[in-house]
């Protein structure tokens, strides 16, 4: 007992500083995009006349663009061995689109601006998550990405913070708004130029193409159960644009709506880091069942949303799920690769996970337009029901065959 008591406060000491690093680069990364992020789907409706389906179709479309980049910069980042430069490649990119929301004439116009955006995220994501594991030690890597991931959380919910301050006092005018997010992603560039630091690559390791079929047969069962996972799981979760549409439907000021992303970030940075610590000692599976539990809260609660205070626990429970689950499904790729292929590992998973985001955005925003909001999120607590069975099958056929 004596152990365990000093363990448990040294946990956050014991964190490498390079993994504190990236995370303050990816909290003021999201601090830029979620300036843009909490405004962009009203700016769609309201100022371009977009619909529902056109906000569901340009967030499905940019959010599966980034993971299909992050096969090949994973794949790439542990051919060369080098992953820090690969990130700044993509943050660079992420900084320098930020401008072009400002100048958007047509909604056609923001799907290009939001995929150019998404590819610099999908460059820098899979090498960031690799270097995560490559400078942390195993037994560590849940505390290692919960925090990773709390930080970027505080930049998700200082965003929209500021967003709110700025639309408040520059009177609703979005584009002028849109140009403050792009201090914070050039601050985000310059610390992770200047302040990390990559583990040097071994001498004698040799390059070989991580994508080929030898290499990818080390990628074992277990590995694809956890693709498999993430993908279903994100086929229950559409993009969080909908919950901004659902604060505005329920008649919550322009002004204010992005209000719903800070309170949603806020509990996902206070949970992300517990949780992510007790998935170094707890069931990685009976977390993922909480977590879908709290989806289908979430879900449920929205879909009664008509007010202000219910909206609020809505997005409130969806911040708990993704404390629960986004850092819990980092650490399960992490702990299912072999180190050499960590950077492809976390290609492929976020490309499935993309591509499954994108059917869900697709058709929440067409169930939106058909039949209404409530519809759109009873859907979702529908499918994170069937997403449990498949889950407890799933798990239990994978531990009957090892």
């Amino acid at each position: 007992m004596q152990t365990d008591s000093t363990e448990r406060p040294g946990t956050l000491r014991q964190i490498p500083r390079g993994v504190r690093m990236l995370g303050f680069v990816s909290m003021f990364m999201d601090i830029s995009s979620e300036i843009i992020h909490s405004l962009l789907p009203m700016f769609l409706v309201t100022s371009l006349g977009a619909s529902a389906v056109m906000v569901g179709l340009i967030e499905g479309v940019a959010e599966a663009a980034a993971p299909i980049v992050k096969v090949f910069s994973g794949a790439l980042s542990d051919y060369l061995g080098n992953r820090k430069w690969l990130a700044v490649i993509g943050y660079g990119l992420g900084a320098l689109s930020k401008p072009l929301f400002a100048l958007a004439p047509t909604a056609g116009f923001v799907l290009t601006v939001r995929v150019v955006d998404r590819i610099g995220k999908g460059i820098r994501g899979a090498p960031r998550d690799a270097l995560v594991a490559d400078i942390t030690p195993v037994h560590l890597r849940g505390a290692a990405y919960g925090l990773r991931q709390s930080l970027d959380t505080v930049g998700a919910f200082l965003g929209p913070l500021l967003a709110v301050v700025l639309m408040l006092l520059w009177a609703d005018d979005f584009r002028l708004v849109f140009w403050v997010a792009v201090v914070p992603g050039l601050v985000a560039v310059a610390l992770l130029v200047l302040g990390i630091r990559e583990p040097a690559r071994q001498s004698e390791a040799k390059r070989v193409n991580p994508v080929t079929r030898d290499n990818l047969k080390k990628l074992a069962r277990g590995y694809w159960w956890v693709v498999g996972v993430g993908a279903v799981f994100t086929l229950a979760r559409f993009s969080e644009a909908f919950l901004v549409l659902r604060a505005m439907q329920a008649g919550v000021p322009i002004a204010l709506v992005p209000l719903v992303l800070v309170a949603m970030n806020v509990v996902y940075a206070l949970s992300a880091y517990p949780f992510g610590k007790l998935a170094d000692s707890m069931s990685h599976t009976k977390l993922l069942f909480v977590g879908l539990v709290m989806l289908i809260a979430s879900d449920i609660v929205l879909a009664h949303g008509n007010s202000w205070p219910v909206v609020i626990i809505g997005v409130a429970l969806w911040g708990l799920h993704m404390g629960l689950t986004q850092g819990l499904l980092a650490t399960m790729v992490a702990q299912s690769a072999p180190p050499e292929l960590k950077g492809t590992a976390f290609g492929f998973f976020n490309l499935m996970s993309g591509l499954a985001m994108l059917v869900a955005s697709v058709v929440a925003g067409e169930l939106w337009d058909q039949f209404g909001a409530s519809t759109t999120f009873y859907a979702g607590a529908g499918f994170c029901i069937a997403t449990l069975f498949a889950l407890a099958t799933s798990s239990t056929m994978l531990r009957g065959k090892t």
